[in-house]
């Protein structure tokens, strides 16, 4: 079996794709599980092609991962966790070859800690040096998109990473939040993985580049805006609460700075029903 081969294609639908609905957000996207050497570092790759008449504005939500972008513009660059959602215009024809890292698992290809690239995106040459050089046109230049990953994947081993005990508990930590949406403090956290607070603030800060607080509010309101987005109608007051805050102001402030409307808003653009946002028991 050639390296192509085993590129397989992930069918699991995508999270944090803004103002569509879930059955438009693979559209144009393409996802392919990496090879078992490279998955503990890797969570997926996904290629975007875009063939657009009129410009068009995509916004995403970002996730507690760094991603490698290689892009037919030439850019091609080290994106680290963005704390804001990531907004793009779309024009023309173009095509974009991402390496999504699991939380932590960035770290053992670098020196810095990761987050010295927390919401910075330097370039491939700025962060591998010469190793990198001719790597987006390389990959780029080839259509099919196994052989196009396969080539991704034949650069990613050649940086010799080693995971590590800390790379695996950002990673556990992470999963589990992102997968349980009872979890909304950093101290349940600590109980169940058995580890000090300041130690697991200090790992999140090395190996994903922000803090356990901030990844379990990001999750939380990834949670809200794919439930908006899949629902016929929103009760808000269930919502708020089922996500752990305590009350709407604090709600509709963190999804208003991440999302760029209000809830209430976001889900009027969608075309999806709400109750006024208020708390049961409160006006």
């Amino acid at each position: 079996m050639n390296e192509r081969d085993s590129v397989r294609v992930k069918h699991d639908p995508p999270r944090g794709i803004l103002n569509v609905r879930p059955e438009q957000a693979r559209n144009g996207l393409a996802r392919y599980w990496p090879s078992a050497d490279l998955a503990p570092f890797i969570e997926h790759y996904w290629i975007v092609r875009w063939d657009e008449p009129q410009p068009r504005v995509a916004e995403t939500v970002p996730h507690p991962s760094v991603h490698m972008v290689l892009e037919t513009s030439g850019r091609s660059e080290i994106v680290g966790v963005m704390r804001t959602r990531f907004t793009r215009v779309l024009e023309g024809r173009g095509r974009v070859v991402g390496t999504k890292f699991r939380p932590g698992g960035f770290r053992p290809f670098v020196k810095p800690p990761v987050s010295a690239f927390t919401d910075r995106h330097p370039s491939l040459r700025d962060v591998f040096g010469s190793r990198a050089a001719g790597l987006g046109e390389r990959v780029l230049s080839i259509d099919d998109d196994r052989e196009g990953v396969a080539a991704v994947e034949s650069f990613l081993r050649g940086l010799e990473p080693e995971a590590d005990e800390p790379m695996a508990l950002c990673a556990h930590v992470a999963a589990r939040v992102a997968d349980d949406r009872s979890i909304a403090r950093v101290e349940q956290l600590v109980r169940e993985f058995g580890t000090g607070l300041r130690r697991l603030q200090r790992v999140f800060g090395e190996y994903v580049g922000v803090g356990p607080k901030w990844v379990i509010q990001r999750y939380r309101l990834l949670d809200a805006a794919e439930r908006v987005a899949a629902g016929t109608f929103v009760d808000w007051v269930d919502l708020a609460l089922d996500l752990g805050y305590a009350d709407q102001a604090h709600f509709i402030r963190d999804f208003r700075r991440l999302v760029g409307r209000s809830p209430a808003d976001y889900a009027k653009g969608l075309g999806v029903g709400v109750r006024p946002l208020m708390l049961k028991g409160k006006t």
